[in-house]
């Protein structure tokens, strides 16, 4: 079969490799229909391996070596194996990108993310950049009939913000200030705006992203990332500054920007990646008593039905979806296209 394999830096090959085992206990095997990029996969790419193990066997997963790509993926049972009642053959499914052991303190204590021998498809072994992929059948959810193959892949990123919301304990009638809207930041506005959060706040540097922004949230203030924007928040919070915070860029003047945004008593969401450490005044986050809360991934059995039904109940697909490329095209209208900044929202891949 066709798939994308990461070889190292800069070595994306779109090559024929064998097909994936048939499913065992608990798996099942599916053709894949869409699978969708992030910045995650562009850093593998420009940077790596970061999180791939090239050389290195991965403590979860097993794997050593190439791997194929792909952790945001919509596919179609063709085969389950022993023990699966559902999904049954023939249905779609939207997978959660992580594995969970289910035995471990963090599994038992409902944080499955956080699973001593989590490993994630399509970094630490074989994803869905494919035509086919054996999965564990615990991560995958079946897609509501109205939903489009081309919509229904984005609900793995979307269950990201679902989950980061739901970690700092959003809800409505709240103020939000979002640093960041490309990636997860317009999954994150869009779930914002469906909970009922007021005023919504978004801040970016990209005035394409901002275009963007302003199709999933209307009623949202939109702001060009510079001096002048811990002022406007204020303003716009009655001179408070925004309840929570989130910065969702992973950039260094994101993060230096975001605690000037907060109330006291406020709290400021992390879900931006920093390519490195950073200095932060926990001075004035302790003086202010600010709540700094961080989220990474997501619970699979909470956050991904509930992304499948907003993306279902809702136009967002639409808003955040840039382009759908065949397989071999990856490379230069996909993940390239994403390092030049010239991709507005989510870059989707049709096997």
């Amino acid at each position: 079969m066709r798939a994308a394999v990461y070889h190292g830096r800069r070595d994306l090959r779109i090559e024929q490799v064998p097909e994936p085992r048939s499913p065992g206990p608990g798996e099942v095997r599916l053709q894949v229909l869409r699978a969708a990029i992030c910045g995650t996969d562009v850093g593998e790419y420009l940077h790596g391996p970061l999180l791939v193990p090239l050389t290195t066997r991965h403590p979860g997963s097993g794997h050593v070596g190439p791997v194929v790509l792909g952790h945001e993926v919509l596919g179609r049972v063709l085969e389950v194996g022993e023990g699966v009642e559902s999904p049954g053959p023939g249905q779609r499914v939207a997978l959660g990108a992580g594995v969970w052991c289910g035995r471990c303190a963090r599994c038992r204590e409902g944080r499955p993310n956080l699973c001593q021998r989590y490993y994630t498809i399509g970094l630490h072994a074989h994803g869905g950049l494919a035509e086919l992929v054996t999965v564990p059948a615990a991560m995958c959810r079946p897609v509501p009939d109205v939903l489009a193959d081309d919509h229904a892949v984005l609900a793995q990123p979307m269950s990201i913000a679902l989950h980061a919301l739901r970690r700092a304990g959003a809800a409505p009638g709240q103020s939000l200030a979002l640093i960041g809207v490309g990636g997860i930041g317009s999954f994150i506005l869009a779930a914002a705006a469906a909970r009922g959060l007021d005023p919504l706040i978004a801040c970016d540097v990209s005035r394409d992203r901002l275009s963007t922004a302003a199709a999933l949230a209307p009623r949202a203030h939109l702001l060009a990332a510079g001096p002048g924007v811990g002022e406007a928040v204020r303003d716009l919070t009655g001179g408070w500054g925004a309840d929570l915070v989130v910065e969702a860029s992973g950039s260094a003047g994101g993060l230096a920007a975001a605690p000037g945004l907060v109330r006291r008593g406020g709290r400021l969401l992390l879900v931006g990646l920093q390519a490195e450490p950073r200095p932060l005044d926990l001075h004035d986050l302790v003086i202010r008593e600010v709540d700094v809360i961080t989220s990474n991934a997501h619970i699979c059995d909470v956050d991904l039905p509930e992304a499948l039904e907003l993306l279902a109940s809702t136009g967002i697909g639409p808003c955040v979806l840039d382009r759908v490329i065949a397989l071999e095209d990856l490379v230069p209208e996909g993940v390239m296209a994403m390092a030049d900044g010239t991709v507005r929202g989510k870059v989707v891949v049709r096997p």
